[in-house]
């Protein structure tokens, strides 16, 4: 996938003059960290003053809110339970740590395509998405749902389609669905539906 995507792994997010990701010039690992690596974000802090008001004072308290992202196949309660080992053992400064429960997600990995299926999905991916070739994409967290699916399914070949294509800063404020992405995205996947059901 990294051959195939080439610098479109970074050069597609809009970023500030200068900044790079991490390990650009080596698109290999910069799609491991993005899909089997794990990734701590903070998605949220309390009890930081606003910058106005700031002054050189103690605070009583600074709370964060932590988003692990996981690899698919890393079981979430264990991590869960090494994450809180890790923030409560040997506290700088003996501090009061205090960490409450979250929600926790299993990630799903998609099974190999039988070969019948992944020429149906390259077939119709090259007719509408000018004659390139078709790759499958993952992404570090997944999404839990999927897993649940293919556990209540387990015979089943679960393909999971999104419309995060160019320019849609996804989980952005200004997300946006780029509408001749999704064009050609249903035109491929109908075609698909339509060749399975022929085969069958």
């Amino acid at each position: 996938m990294a051959d195939l995507a080439g610098d479109q792994l970074y050069k597609k997010y809009a970023r500030l003059d200068g900044c790079k990701a991490m390990n650009e010039d080596d698109p290999k690992e910069l799609y491991l960290n993005n899909t089997w690596r794990p990734n701590m974000s903070i998605t949220g802090a309390s009890g930081l003053p606003d910058i106005k008001i700031a002054g050189n004072v103690i605070r009583a308290s600074t709370s964060a809110r932590i988003s692990m992202r996981l690899p698919p196949s890393c079981n979430p309660s264990k991590a869960t339970e090494a994450i809180k080992k890790a923030l409560t053992t040997d506290v700088p400064y003996n501090l009061k740590v205090d960490v409450g429960d979250g929600h926790e997600g299993q990630g799903w990995c998609m099974k190999e395509m039988e070969p019948w299926l992944d020429t149906a999905m390259r077939k119709a991916g090259s007719d509408f998405f000018d004659g390139k070739d078709t790759g499958t994409y993952g992404m570090g967290g997944s999404i839990p749902f999927l897993c649940e699916l293919g556990n209540m399914y387990p015979a089943a070949v679960i393909l999971a389609f999104g419309l995060i294509g160019p320019y849609a800063n996804a989980h952005a404020p200004n997300e946006c669905i780029n509408l001749a992405y999704a064009k050609k995205l249903t035109c491929a996947l109908s075609h698909m539906i339509a060749s399975v059901g022929a085969k069958e």
